[in-house]
């Protein structure tokens, strides 16, 4: 291949039944772009066949590179560990659940010629969203929590699909500390704080799994955790005055 323009990045735990699925899904949508693409997975420590079933498509798709390692850390590790060992100027997340429509990944990279960062957003008047009514309670009241500790004035930061202008966030990824799902938040909070421009996008997602008591607890608590280091320790805003 040569000079990469485009890359995804796919976070992946005990995914070995939707893995192959979104790989494909991937594939097909980004021909019609024609640019110079990779597909780089994590597999973030799963205890299934994610790894053996992803190496196995990597083996007949030489835009695909699996990256692994032994133990579990969490999404947001994984995501980071992805892109910083992208190559693209244009760098694609996108979960690996098939939650989320993965062919509405064009409109995303072509939204950003508007902005530095394409979120998907559930709350968008376009978007349409299968959900419980729990979660979507839980969701909701999350974002106010989200809005309130970090000023970051956005509908939606949690889900499975961004698009980012590889530069913009070159000197942003090193400072992000979230492992796990709260992940979304910092590098939002971040991108806030850096003044870079963010875009707002419908999304099409089905999602028919509640949140459990402890992914919810370990999310508020990340949640502190950014606001902490953002009006306390102000951790990021060090970086803006060393760069």
């Amino acid at each position: 291949m040569g000079q990469i323009e485009l890359s995804f990045v796919i976070p992946a735990y005990n995914e070995e039944g939707s893995i192959q699925d979104a790989l494909w899904t991937i594939d097909e949508v980004v021909k019609s772009k024609k640019l110079p693409y990779e597909i780089v997975v994590v597999d973030d420590g799963s205890q299934d066949n994610t790894f053996t079933m992803a190496k196995r498509y990597a083996n007949r798709n030489g835009h695909v590179r699996v990256v692994s390692y032994s133990q579990n850390v969490g999404k947001g590790y994984a995501v980071k560990k992805g892109f910083m060992q992208s190559s693209g100027d244009i760098v694609v997340f996108a979960d690996s659940d098939m939650d989320v429509d993965l062919g509405m990944i064009t409109s995303y990279v072509d939204a950003l010629k508007n902005g530095d960062i394409v979120v998907a957003t559930k709350w968008h008047p376009d978007s349409h969203v299968y959900m419980p009514i729990k979660r979507r309670i839980l969701s909701h009241g999350f974002n106010v929590l989200v809005r309130i500790l970090t000023g970051a004035n956005l509908k939606d930061t949690q889900v499975g699909l961004k698009a980012m202008r590889k530069s913009a966030l070159a000197t942003i990824f090193p400072r992000l500390c979230v492992k796990r799902y709260a992940f979304d938040v910092e590098l939002l909070a971040v991108a806030k704080l850096y003044g870079l421009k963010i875009v707002e996008m419908p999304v099409q997602l089905r999602i028919s799994e509640s949140f459990r008591l402890r992914e919810i607890l370990k999310m508020f608590t990340d949640l502190l955790g950014i606001a902490y280091r953002l009006r306390v320790t102000h951790w990021y805003q060090r970086t803006l005055d060393t760069r």
